[in-house]
């Protein structure tokens, strides 16, 4: 690939993968200035192409936030079916390191995480964006019916509610105080901690005490 990242030069007939240089630049840009904070022609000039070369690949801006999205959440559930691991060595170990991972994601990829979450492209809008989200939850939900059946008949949530609660936990304590872009708040302890000391605290109200 023969291309200089931001210097406004039109270079997109040498471009090995427009495309990939489109993502990147994207990433970098929302790393920089947020996802609303870059038009599609600023892209393309982070790239090195002309105005006119991202519409090969893309309709438009959303388009393209879309599918940096997309490839987030893809991430995302890779990192996350690793984590839970088919519930090994038991439901509750695993549940631990499931939201361990969630922070670290956020802690290692706040331009990802930012499209994914904060860049307003409805996620109905792109089926292969809904897609991809649906599995990143297909893993948390997942996570919640192991853990579900250990807890007393009477006091069992749906799964889907539980799943819910915990990933909006989960995504609170990652976006106030786990962010990898510098704006994250202080907390008198870590984000790990809280998010363990939040769940541990969730479940032991619907019964469910550590071992």
């Amino acid at each position: 690939m023969v291309w200089k990242r931001g210097t406004g030069t039109e270079r997109g007939y040498h471009h090995g993968n427009l495309k990939e240089a489109l993502v990147r630049a994207a990433l970098d840009l929302i790393a920089q200035k947020g996802p609303a904070g870059f038009t599609f022609a600023d892209a393309a000039r982070w790239a090195g192409v002309s105005a006119a070369a991202p519409y090969r690949h893309y309709r438009d801006r959303e388009e393209l936030l879309a599918d940096v999205a997309r490839r987030g959440f893809d991430e995302f559930t890779e990192r996350l079916t690793k984590a839970w691991d088919n519930a090994r060595p038991d439901p509750q170990t695993a549940f631990q390191r499931l939201g361990k991972t969630y922070l670290a994601f956020a802690r290692s990829e706040p331009a990802f995480y930012s499209a994914m979450f904060e860049a307003g492209v409805p996620p109905d809008a792109n089926p292969e964006l809904r897609a991809a989200g649906d599995r990143a939850f297909a893993v948390m939900r997942s996570a919640c019916e192991a853990i579900s059946v250990l807890l007393p008949k009477d006091k069992r949530p749906p799964a889907l509610m539980m799943a819910l609660h915990i990933w909006a936990l989960s995504h609170g304590i990652a976006s106030l105080f786990a962010r990898g872009d510098g704006s994250q708040r202080a907390l008198p302890m870590s984000p790990e901690d809280l998010l363990e000391a939040g769940v541990l605290v969730y479940l032991s109200g619907l019964g469910l005490h550590p071992r």
